[in-house]
C-alpha cells in the first residue's frame, strides 16, 4: 500500500511539475500540447525540451542519490554514511573545476566530472585493500583521506580561476542545480537506471550483509563479492549524478532514514521506498529551486534546509528515548 501510494504521488508531482515555472502556461495549454493539439513551437520547446527533461533528471537522480545511501548505510553499517563518503562528491567537483578553469563546453565538464569521481573513489578502494580483502572500516577511512586531497585540489583550483567568470561558474556548480539538463545527457539517465536496478535487485543481500561477514557467508552469500558489486553500482549512481547537477546533498543521507520510519528496517522494502521517495522529494525541492524567485536557487541549499532540521529531529528524537 505504502508503494502504491509513493507512485501516485510520484506521477501526479511530475505532472504538477510540468505547469511550473518562469514561463506561463495555463492548465489547459500543458495539457493541449502534451495532446498534441497545441501547434505553438514555444509552448513545445518550454514541455519537451525544458520541462519534461528537468522533471525526468530530477525524478532519476533523487532515486539514484537516495538508493545508493541506503545501500551504502546498510554495507558500510553506519546511519551517518552518505553517497559521497568515498570521496566521489569531491572528485567529481574537481573535475568540473578543472574543465571549467580550462573554458571547456558542458560535455567536456560533464565527462570530467565523472571521470574524476569514479577515479577518486578507485583510490580510496585500492588504498583500503589489505591482502586481497575489503575493510569497511579501512575504506571509510581511506574514503574521508581522498575526500580531503580532492577537496585540496578544489581549492587550489578556485584559486587560480577568474574571478568574473570561471569562479562564480564553479561555485553555481557546486552547489547543484537542473538548469543545464536536455535530452543530449541521457547516456547518464540510462546509467542510473541500470545501477538502480542491480541494487533494487540486490536488496535482498543487503539483509544479509547487515550481519557479520561470518554470518553472511555461512548463508552462502560471496560477502566480498556482493560488496564490491554494491558499492561499484552506489559509486556509478552518485558519479554520474554528480557529473550533470553538481553536488546535491543530504538526499542519499535523509530519504533512507525516512524510508526505515515508514517500512522499517527490512532493505527489501527499505530500498523501493527510497527510490521513490528521493524521486518525489528531489522533484519537489526542484520545483521550488525554479518558482520561489525570478532566478534559479541552487538546488544543494534547500536540500540543505531540509536535511539539516531533519536530521536534529532525529537526533532529539534518539536522545530522548535514551533517557527514557
Amino acid at each position: 500500500m505504502v508503494l502504491i501510494i509513493l507512485i501516485l504521488t510520484l506521477i501526479f508531482t511530475g505532472f504538477l511539475s510540468l505547469f511550473l515555472g518562469t514561463f506561463p502556461m495555463s492548465p489547459k495549454d500543458v495539457i493541449d500540447t502534451i495532446l498534441g493539439e497545441n501547434v505553438s513551437d514555444t509552448y513545445n520547446t518550454v514541455i519537451y525540451d525544458i520541462r519534461l527533461p528537468r522533471i525526468l533528471f530530477a525524478i532519476i537522480v533523487g532515486s539514484g542519490l537516495s538508493v545508493a545511501g541506503a545501500v551504502y548505510q546498510s554495507t558500510f553499517k553506519n546511519p551517518l554514511v552518505s553517497p559521497y563518503i568515498l570521496g566521489t562528491s569531491s572528485g567529481s567537483a574537481f573535475g568540473a573545476a578543472l574543465a571549467i578553469l580550462l573554458n571547456q563546453n558542458i560535455y567536456i565538464i560533464q565527462i570530467s566530472a565523472f571521470i574524476f569521481g569514479i577515479m577518486a573513489t578507485l583510490i580510496a578502494y585500492l588504498l583500503a585493500r589489505e591482502k586481497g580483502r575489503l575493510s569497511i572500516l579501512s575504506l571509510v577511512i581511506c574514503g574521508v583521506i581522498v575526500n580531503s586531497f580532492f577537496q585540496a585540489l578544489l581549492g587550489i583550483t578556485k584559486y587560480f580561476a577568474d574571478t568574473e567568470s570561471q569562479l562564480p561558474s564553479i561555485i553555481f556548480w557546486i552547489m547543484g542545480s537542473f538548469s543545464g539538463v536536455d535530452w543530449d545527457s541521457w547516456v547518464v539517465l540510462a546509467i542510473i537506471i541500470v545501477g538502480i536496478s542491480i541494487l533494487c535487485a540486490m536488496r535482498w543481500h543487503l539483509n544479509v550483509m547487515s550481519m557479520s561477514d561470518e554470518e553472511a557467508r555461512s548463508l552462502g552469500i560471496d560477502i566480498d563479492k556482493s560488496r564490491k558489486i554494491i558499492i561499484f553500482m552506489a559509486t556509478l549512481i552518485t558519479a554520474s549524478a554528480v557529473s550533470v547537477v553538481g553536488i546535491v546533498g543530504w538526499v542519499g543521507l535523509v530519504i533512507p532514514h525516512i524510508s526505515r520510519l515508514i517500512v522499517g528496517v527490512d532493505n527489501t522494502k527499505v530500498i523501493p521506498t527510497s527510490i521513490l521517495l528521493g524521486g518525489i522529494f528531489l522533484l519537489i525541492t526542484d520545483d521550488l529551486a525554479r518558482t520561489i524567485t525570478t532566478g534559479e536557487v541552487p538546488i544543494g541549499i534547500l536540500t540543505s534546509f531540509v536535511g539539516a532540521p531533519f536530521f536534529a529531529y532525529l537526533y532529539h528524537v534518539q536522545k530522548k528515548a535514551i533517557v527514557c
